[in-house]
């Protein structure tokens, strides 16, 4: 393959995804600009291996490589890894547009609640164990499937679902105590 083969195979198979890649990175490192890096250094790990990729699934690919490569990224530069809450953020805005649009009466009292809500689950889904915490990003706000995670995490779909069930569980539980 040519070098212009490979970059238009990049274009393809990589830029359609790097919102996806930056969002998993920042819920992995917990900072916007160590996301910034993870996803330079996964593109040009995905730049090189890019003659490798059997074309399957690109998506689970690279979020493979964002997730091998934000781990070895927190081993060298940090002993905890901190965890970004702001794509719930955004969530929640597009859900409050989404309803606002729909007919749906938004008052102040309510979207109150609504962002106390949110940023009770956001604090709850920081404070899971990484496995779990990635498990329920991917499944949840990347809505992989549970082939894909196991793809990207390197498990078997059976221990996906565990994983899931197991944080969901942990979250309710969480949030109940809370109330």
């Amino acid at each position: 393959m040519t070098s212009d083969d490979d970059k238009a195979r990049f274009a393809h198979v990589v830029l359609p995804y790097l919102a996806d890649a930056y969002a998993l990175a920042r819920w992995i490192t917990g900072d916007r600009a160590d996301a910034e890096d993870v996803v330079q250094e996964a593109c040009l790990r995905a730049f090189r291996a890019i003659g490798t990729f059997g074309g399957s699934n690109a998506r689970a690919w690279i979020l493979t490589i964002v997730r091998n490569a934000a781990y070895t990224w927190l081993s060298k530069r940090r002993t905890t890894p901190l965890v970004a809450v702001g794509d719930l953020d955004d969530l929640d805005r597009a859900q409050l547009a989404d309803s606002s649009e729909g007919g749906g009466t938004q008052n102040p009292e309510t979207e109150l609640i609504a962002k106390a809500d949110a940023a009770q689950l956001r604090a709850a889904i920081a404070a899971l164990p990484p496995p779990f915490r990635e498990t329920v990003v991917l499944r949840d706000l990347q809505e992989l499937d549970y082939r894909e995670i196991a793809e990207v995490t390197g498990v078997p779909v059976g221990t996906v679902m565990s994983r899931l069930a197991r944080a969901r569980r942990r979250l309710i539980e969480t949030i109940g105590a809370q109330r």
